[in-house]
């Protein structure tokens, strides 16, 4: 094969491409204020909530949902498979279910995770579990093998009693059978099903009504206390466990939900994204609570029959990632596009260039589009009812220049960072303060990565996003892209390191190198491998090797056989050049496509 050679430069410079980002306007501003006059008696009920950073507050999402259940325990909460729930019943189906698990021997600080699919069994038992003061860890069903066992291990570490304790995992029928590939030097688990739970939960509540009761500790736990870990890939190496605390949920709630999304106690929140991911677990659950509306849970994601699901539940809202949107707008044109009762959507990653369209062909009257990530201390949302933009802040942040290869900020001779100019592509930094606490990782040492400090001046702290955005004025912001070891497909983030791992644990790879790649007509990067090969290279048995050991999104999609791989003097290899030359400009290089049956040479 011929030589691949990758020119590099050890020399540090910051992205120079303009992005054009989308101007908001006095005009604009003054429209959106007058369009949501009638929701200001609503958005003001939620400044005190939000102006209330102590710590030590007795605050917690059971807490929330216990008063919103006795506030209108009749009124509709969770709607799945043509049966509703009303928030009475949930609040006591969840208290029984935490009675058993606290019999189990569940306490505050435990670690119970839940690895399921979308049903109101995901929403109960988190509702269970936080009431407890235990952590909620969100399984991504999706990951196989390594990975999986990874993410207990984390879960395990991060368990009261130590890694060496078991870890409870709340599963259902469909997710059971993948429990059994954790290894157990990662940790030791006792799986649980819903069925099962429900079961035993009934019992005690038969021989003991009072456990329908809310737990007592409940009312005793302070907002600084983690509810969730939630798995993020951060922009580098494997998932990290993100902590999320009663605090940041309740910020959440109030300023997202409340005063940003405004649904009205008659609204209901179609849900098709899974449960660990954030946009279901904070944003619909938040909103939903923070307004006493009611959640319509889809059980996965269907393009074709999306409309219907959400006709066939009177849904008045739905939530979204922008892979979501093209899959719907790919769709041929039919009559439920506009025969539906949908007012507003919410989500992340509605791209520019299909903003309008999506709009116009299926009626919607209002896109909350917003930018937050699991383990960010700030979060943008289009409270203003602006286009185009990824939302408002009012919490400090910068947007400065920053090395593409690096994904850390450039400094000044000073050492001090250097803010982009607006308008233009820059890493997104948010200042680290009372009012925008960084609960981080389970681990303090992946947590202090992600810190900038000293940026502006000695003492100050900035949480690195890894995400380029540009500045819109009016303090709103577009999304641009990734930086950092890390890429977006399919709503996930996806570590180029892990997948490095993967596949150079595979027979007939000598070398990789993993990167996101820009397809036309989708969101984020998909996947791409430049990799060294030797006579044992198999095209079709790697893509079956990649699919056992990576969750699907994370397999990449194209692969590049180079001859060598080319180190920076730091030894770290060099992503940003193959990145720009993507699947089109390979030279002579031979490039696969990755195909149902396998690998096959494009």
């Amino acid at each position: 094969m011929r030589c691949t050679r990758i020119v590099t430069s050890n020399t540090t410079t910051a992205p120079t491409a303009d992005h054009a980002a989308h101007r908001i306007t006095w005009p604009s501003m003054i429209n959106g204020i007058w369009e949501m006059r009638r929701d200001l008696p609503q958005i003001a009920r939620q400044l005190p909530i939000m102006a209330n950073h102590d710590p030590a507050r007795k605050w917690t999402v059971g807490q929330a949902f216990a008063k919103a259940a006795a506030a209108h325990p009749d009124r509709l909460f969770l709607r799945a498979a043509e049966v509703d729930w009303t928030y009475g019943e949930c609040n006591r189906r969840a208290n029984r279910w935490a009675a058993e698990l606290s019999a189990r021997g569940v306490v505050r600080g435990d670690v119970v995770a839940i690895c399921a699919h979308n049903s109101p069994e995901v929403v109960i038992a988190m509702l269970a579990v936080v009431k407890l003061g235990a952590v909620a860890g969100m399984i991504n069903y999706n990951q196989p093998g390594d990975a999986l066992s990874h993410s207990f291990g984390l879960l395990a570490a991060a368990n009261r009693a130590g890694p060496r304790a078991t870890v409870v995992v709340l599963h259902d029928d469909a997710t059971a059978a993948g429990l059994a590939d954790v290894d157990a030097a990662s940790a030791t688990i006792e799986g649980l099903s819903f069925a099962d739970l429900d079961a035993h939960a009934d019992a005690l509540a038969a021989a003991d009504a009072t456990v329908n009761a809310d737990p007592a500790i409940t009312q005793t736990l302070p907002a600084s206390s983690p509810a969730y870990y939630i798995f993020t890939s951060g922009t580098t190496g494997w998932p990290k466990a993100s902590i999320m605390s009663h605090s940041r949920w309740q910020s959440a709630m109030a300023g997202i939900g409340g005063a940003g999304i405004r649904l009205r106690s008659d609204d209901v929140m179609y849900v098709a994204l899974p449960f660990y991911h954030n946009n279901a677990l904070t944003i619909s659950i938040a909103s939903a609570l923070s307004a006493g509306a009611a959640l319509a849970i889809g059980k996965k994601f269907s393009a074709s029959r999306f409309w219907d699901d959400v006709i066939a539940n009177d849904a008045t809202a739905f939530c979204y990632i922008g892979e979501l949107c093209r899959y719907l707008l790919a769709q041929p044109a039919k009559a439920t596009d506009r025969a539906h009762r949908v007012r507003l959507i919410a989500g992340n990653g509605l791209r520019p260039e299909i903003w309008e369209e999506f709009v116009e062909r299926f009626g919607i009257g209002r896109v909350v589009e917003l930018y937050a990530a699991s383990e960010s201390n700030i979060g943008f949302v289009n409270i203003f009812g602006q286009s185009k933009t990824a939302g408002f802040c009012p919490l400090p942040y910068a947007v400065v220049q920053a090395d593409e290869e690096t994904g850390q900020p450039i400094r000044d001779a000073n050492g001090h960072v250097i803010r982009a100019p607006q308008g233009t592509a820059g890493l997104l930094l948010g200042q680290i303060s009372d009012r925008a606490r960084m609960d981080g990782y389970t681990d303090p040492a992946a947590t202090e990565t992600k810190i900038v400090r000293d940026a502006f001046k000695a003492g100050d702290a900035y949480f690195n996003t890894g995400d380029l955005v540009a500045e819109q004025g009016f303090r709103h912001i577009a999304f641009v892209d990734r930086l950092g070891d890390t890429f977006r497909w399919k709503g996930e983030n996806v570590a180029t390191t892990e997948v490095e791992a993967a596949l150079n644990a595979i027979d007939g790879i000598s070398a990789s190198v993993v990167y996101g790649v820009a397809v036309p007509g989708a969101d984020g990067k998909a996947g791409m491998a430049a990799v060294v090969v030797d006579d044992h290279f198999d095209p079709i048995a790697l893509a079956t090797q990649a699919r056992a050991r990576l969750p699907h999104y994370a397999v990449p999609l194209y692969l590049r056989i180079v001859d060598e791989l080319t180190h920076t003097s730091t030894f770290k290899n060099v992503r940003v050049d193959l990145r720009k030359q993507g699947y089109t400009d390979v030279g002579g290089d031979q490039l696969y496509t990755l195909t149902e049956g396998g690998y096959a040479r494009a």
